[in-house]
């Protein structure tokens, strides 16, 4: 007869066996846990959990993972090859931060990820930005021409023929029916944006690209039967471009929208979720939900494997819950979209709320008060407005020539770009730790990450030189198993002590 657990250290050991089942039974000696209830009276019990078995195994089964956990993109490279490697080596689904990287180190980097982790499973992000058309282009040319089986797509506010293009470029007909190799997350923060990524690609998209000769007509056909994602990630209060939705709102609200798509069309895609996901708890909540897995963001970007600066990556691991704010984003800028950042130790989020004042009640630089560009000149940009356009003139001739030519003889639309030139420039500097630019670092991030801090207080993982990705992964599916069957345990009428009913990150938890 196996031995009852009754002391704290022994509750919680018994707990965390998560390959067994864990009963609560009465002995003569009082209430207490156990694996093997024989002879005991069973007041309440839970099978076991694994990490493994969180979430849709169809999520798993599609992506080849371990775990229903995606470690989303952070742009300009911040999630790196090297993160997306030691993801895949772990069996563990990451994107490669490619939004804002211009194509020749996309194709670097899919290269090095191919090569360290070959047949691993990845992601490439598939930013929309529609005042960069050729740079959403030139990925998805890249993703096709490397065989890249999925992407993640994000801040999408509608389909475009990029991402139509690459979904029914990978599909095929089998004798099980239409095969989709070429698999899309979507991720979404607003139900008419989910749903039309789950409904199948609009014949008005397909038609032009079979004419150009960029799909064959058996591929837009067979468009016509799937939905345009595979994965739909309801995008909460997170990191970079948010509308800051509450995740018990928003996640029940994408799913009932999946629903009512399948019982139209009989089609289905799986709805995950991401924003605020940086603890066990919150994890766990999610899948409770019904969220087929999760997803994380703001606290991948302190890890070792991020390609951030390590200012940066202090300033994140010192954040607290309330230490985000939002600020205008450099690819949407004159559509007022905003992006949330870190607002501890940066003045990046005031400043950059300031050039977008200025741009709604200015016609361009020209109307600029005396005060206001003596400001701009000497506290934000630190050089001439004219210097500035001008590196906006040489950086856009090599990258995007159109945004110039569009800018010529538009004084607003010049504007923006000088403005956007301060947007797009303060995240580099995070990265590569420009010390004279400190004051102006864009680190996007939300409160995630401060729930995270909080978690991790006092354990190994409290420095950033000791957080890796796929260790955080482990830990935080981990947690989020243990903390499922506590929960379980609590429907159930059982009250445990908090020293055995929450999960530290600890590297010796068997020793414990």
């Amino acid at each position: 007869m196996t031995a009852v657990a009754q002391d704290t250290d022994a509750v919680y050991r018994q707990l965390l066996a998560l390959d067994q089942p864990c009963y609560v039974v009465r002995t003569a000696a009082g209430v207490g846990a156990t694996a093997d209830p024989r002879g005991h009276q069973v007041l309440a019990a839970v099978g076991p959990l694994t990490p493994e078995g969180l979430g849709d195994p169809a999520f798993r089964q599609a992506h080849g993972v371990g775990l229903a956990y995606h470690a989303g993109a952070m742009a300009n490279g911040i999630a790196s090859a090297a993160m997306v490697v030691a993801l895949a080596r772990n069996g563990i689904l990451g994107s490669f931060g490619a939004a804002g990287v211009l194509p020749d180190r996309v194709d670097e980097a899919i290269t090095t990820i191919k090569r360290e982790a070959p047949g691993a499973p990845f992601a490439v992000n598939l930013i929309h930005a529609p005042s960069e058309a050729a740079l959403e282009r030139a990925v998805v040319d890249l993703c096709l021409k490397h065989e890249v089986r999925c992407v993640e797509a994000s801040a999408f506010l509608d389909l475009t023929p990029q991402i139509v293009r690459y979904r029914a470029a990978g599909l095929v007909r089998t004798a099980r029916g239409v095969e989709a190799r070429n698999r899309v997350i979507a991720k979404v923060s607003r139900a008419e944006v989910a749903e039309k990524f789950l409904r199948p690609a609009p014949e008005a998209l397909l038609r032009p690209l079979v004419e150009a000769g960029q799909l064959t007509a058996e591929q837009a056909e067979l468009a016509a039967l799937v939905p345009m994602a595979d994965d739909i990630t309801a995008e909460a209060d997170s990191g970079g471009h948010t509308d800051r939705r509450p995740l018990v709102v928003l996640l029940p609200e994408i799913i009932a929208v999946r629903d009512r798509v399948r019982r139209e069309l009989g089609l289905s895609s799986r709805v995950g979720v991401g924003g605020g996901i940086g603890t066990p708890v919150a994890a766990s909540a999610a899948f409770g939900m019904g969220a087929a897995y999760v997803v994380t963001g703001s606290v991948n970007q302190a890890c070792v494997e991020a390609d951030q600066s390590e200012h940066a990556k202090r300033l994140l691991a010192s954040a607290g819950v309330a230490d985000c704010g939002m600020a205008p984003s450099s690819d949407m800028f004159e559509l007022g979209v905003d992006v949330q950042v870190l607002k501890r130790g940066t003045m990046f989020a005031g400043r950059a709320k300031k050039l977008y004042d200025l741009y709604r009640s200015h016609d361009g630089l020209e109307s600029l008060g005396g005060t206001d560009r003596a400001e701009l000149e000497q506290k934000v940009f630190r050089r001439p407005l004219d210097d500035v356009w001008a590196d906006c003139v040489s950086y856009f001739t090599a990258r995007d020539p159109e945004q110039i030519r569009r800018a010529q003889d538009n004084p607003r639309r010049r504007m923006a770009l000088v403005f956007r030139w301060y947007l797009g420039l303060s995240s580099g500097w995070s990265i590569r730790g420009v010390p004279e630019r400190a004051a102006d670092y864009q680190i996007w991030c939300g409160p995630a990450m401060g729930a995270f801090n909080q978690w991790v207080a006092g354990t190994h993982l409290a420095a950033p030189g000791h957080r890796f990705v796929a260790d955080v992964a482990t830990h935080l599916m981990r947690g989020a198993a243990f903390t499922t069957r506590v929960a379980q345990l609590r429907s159930a009428g059982v009250r445990l002590p908090a020293e055995c009913a929450t999960y530290p990150p600890s590297p010796s938890w068997e020793e414990r």
